[in-house]
């Protein structure tokens, strides 16, 4: 048997990145994030690392080394905001704007792990011409890093969602592949919630049907009750315009006299039950279930984020809206980590 890698999560939030490492059989040993309800969950649901609530732009490694007694890891995971990237020539400068990325720089500089993971939205490859991407990469490479990056779509990792999101990934010392699609037939919205009631159900409560398909399957195999599954009650206009909406539809099929009750281009989506979802929100209210007349609830994001039943979020349901829709999906998160353990192989 090989030696137990490990890793830590900067910027970890409710714990999809972490969870699809866990995934793999790779072990968390410290997280970090700004947000206590987003670490609350991640504790409930990742027992086994230590966790800290701080701002990393203003941290001191010597002392997180010191008092969490982390002497060495294998692997830094984490998706620093890109929010208003500063540049100078073709260098990210030492700007207020950047320090959250700096602070990830930093802690790869101070514990050299064989591999760095840095996840973020898809446009960092693009912004500022590319000099934000051609930044990264310089920075990583001056620390002996050979850096790839790619944008991947989750769908094709088995997550029920068509989110987007740029990796790049560092090795020292080694080859990286990024993963190849795993699944042939994408899972679809349907696919992934339709065994879930129309009502709420009180948390705890066992499951009201069978599973439908393997991906229900799959993500109830190690819970036998149900979470999370509370339902939002819209006033009675909003349920009637909702209902004028077809299964996929969105603004376009309401009457032109409703068509602008709401001001931005999304509003009104029911999501496609036939397809994977467009990319879930963090609770905005502008994207329905595709068959009732209501937003999907946290347990119906989460699934379609590709959280199994047993990730239970904690706090209030804004807070679980917004943990759940900024997460990395696992199943996406699971098929980078594997190619991970690869470099160790």
């Amino acid at each position: 048997m090989g030696k137990e890698r490990t890793f830590i999560d900067l910027f970890c939030g409710a714990g999809g990145l972490s969870y699809g490492f866990e995934m793999v059989g790779l072990k968390p040993v410290f997280a970090i994030d700004n947000w206590q309800d987003a670490l609350d969950t991640y504790n409930y649901n990742n027992p086994n690392g230590a966790t800290l609530c701080t701002d990393l732009s203003n941290i001191d490694i010597n002392k997180i080394d010191k008092d969490f007694n982390i002497k060495s890891v294998d692997i830094i995971i984490g998706g620093p905001p890109c929010q208003g990237f500063s540049l100078a020539g073709k260098r990210i400068i030492d700007d207020v704007r950047n320090k959250l990325y700096k602070s990830f720089v930093s802690f790869v500089d101070y514990y050299s792990p064989k591999v760095f993971v840095m996840e973020n939205v898809p446009n960092i490859l693009s912004i500022g011409e590319g000099l934000v991407r051609k930044s990264i990469v310089a920075d990583f490479t001056a620390l002996g890093y050979s850096v790839q990056y790619k944008v991947l779509t989750a769908s094709d990792y088995g997550v029920p969602q068509n989110r987007r999101r740029a990796f790049f990934v560092g090795v020292k010392d080694g080859a990286f592949s990024f993963p190849e699609p795993s699944v042939k037939d994408k899972v679809t919205v349907s696919q992934a919630i339709n065994d879930l009631p129309e009502n709420s159900i009180d948390d705890g409560s066992p499951y009201t049907c069978r599973e439908k398909s393997n991906y229900q399957r799959w993500a109830r195999s190690d819970s036998a009750r149900i979470f999370n599954h509370e339902t939002t009650n819209h006033n009675e206009k909003t349920q009637r315009i909702i209902s004028l909406v077809p299964d996929g539809g969105n603004y376009k099929d309401l009457p032109v006299e409703l068509q602008d009750t709401r001001k931005v281009h999304i509003a009104w989506t029911r999501l496609s039950s036939n397809k994977p979802s467009i990319t879930i929100d963090t609770g905005h209210r502008h994207h329905f279930h595709y068959r009732y007349n209501r937003i999907p609830t946290v347990r119906e994001c989460a699934r379609i984020q590709s959280f199994p039943d047993n990730y239970i979020f904690l706090k209030s349901r804004t807070s679980q809206y917004k943990q759940v829709g900024n997460a990395v999906p696992p199943l996406m998160a699971a098929a980078i980590a594997e190619e991970v353990k690869n470099v160790f192989q």
